[in-house]
């Protein structure tokens, strides 16, 4: 969710039935502003009337099913973890009223504020250990039919991209042999919330209380999982110097896991070949190039995680498929 005022081209900026939802949950009268969108079909708005504020979600279907958000968000809350309250809803239409969290986003107040940055990371990590301790959510566990899914957008979106012909096929069995490994090790497995990061933390009142969004695809995973999400960030730069702090923050809370950084870079590198695709994909699919400039960050970001051994069989096919230029370039040029 981005919290700046923007309007999406194409589409009406607030919701037909947007005041008669809020009328009906006691919000008559509120004053509705648009907020920008993000990747997805999903509206933000804010809410402001005699009540207060509070946040506007619209998930339209078919395009969008509010129904996992609400079950995770109330999931969450239940379990002590800092999710917007849910005010009122109407899946099947996807209207949601949320808590509003205000406006201190992880991501601008450490822009503002850098000598704070250690601290800030010390605390999502240790709201990731608290969430780890908690028994697994009631979501779907994270196989491998599903990261193999997720790093295949790869080959599918960015190769074409390139003019690239490459050996598909070859890429998910290099993909097979570095999974398989950790598939394990994330029984019983912990909730992921497969987007922790800068943007999507929000601070509530002082730097250790954050409050969590975008959480809507959480699955039931690998406990490095979301630590990678957050420290090998798309968005912002987090130097290798902090993000190993962080790693050693996380083992020293707790303690240490068999495998965990083979594991760490394994899911760092199938998590950034998902998004050199996902990206590409907005631009060609979506008609969404501002992420472009993103994938010379996260071509690197993998880059640094095939360097890890448990990573050879990826490596050895991206020599044999990507040519050199492409990989050092920061994952190549793009045109119209």
């Amino acid at each position: 969710m981005d919290l700046t005022a923007d309007k999406e081209p194409g589409r009406d900026p607030i919701p037909a039935d947007a005041h008669a939802f809020l009328a009906s949950a006691g919000w008559g009268g509120a004053e509705i502003s648009p907020l920008a969108g993000d990747a997805s079909f999903r509206r933000y708005f804010r809410v402001n009337g005699p009540r207060g504020s509070a946040m506007l979600m619209d998930a339209p279907p078919p395009h969008e099913d509010p129904k996992p958000f609400l079950r995770a968000a109330k999931w969450l809350d239940d379990n002590g973890m800092r999710a917007p309250r849910i005010l009122a809803e109407n899946a099947a239409r996807g209207l949601v009223l949320l808590e509003d969290f205000g406006e201190v986003r992880m991501r601008e107040y450490i822009d503002a504020w850098p000598a704070d940055e250690s601290e800030i990371y010390e605390h999502a990590v240790d709201a990731l250990v608290r969430l780890h301790k908690l028994p697994p959510g009631p979501f779907t566990a994270y196989g491998l039919s599903e990261y193999l899914r997720e790093a295949r957008l790869l080959v599918e979106w960015w190769a074409p991209a390139q003019g690239l012909t490459v050996d598909a096929a070859g890429w998910d069995a290099a993909w097979q042999d570095v999974l398989a490994p950790l598939l394990g090790r994330q029984r019983p497995g912990v909730t992921v919330l497969r987007d922790y990061h800068a943007e999507n933390i929000m601070l509530l009142g002082g730097l250790a209380t954050q409050g969590l969004l975008d959480f809507q695809d959480a699955l039931v995973g690998h406990r490095a999982y979301d630590l990678v999400s957050l420290l090998q960030d798309a968005r912002r730069d987090v130097s290798p110097e902090l993000e190993e702090r962080m790693i050693g923050h996380y083992l020293a809370r707790v303690g240490e896991l068999p495998e965990f950084r083979a594991d760490y870079a394994r899911l760092g590198a199938q998590r950034n070949a998902k998004i050199v695709g996902i990206f590409i994909r907005l631009w060609k699919r979506d008609g969404k190039p501002r992420y472009l400039d993103l994938i010379p960050r996260v071509w690197a970001l993998l880059e640094r995680d095939l360097a890890h051994p448990a990573l050879a069989p990826v490596a050895r096919w991206l020599e044999a498929n990507v040519p050199a230029e492409l990989r050092h370039s920061g994952g190549g040029s793009y045109a119209g």
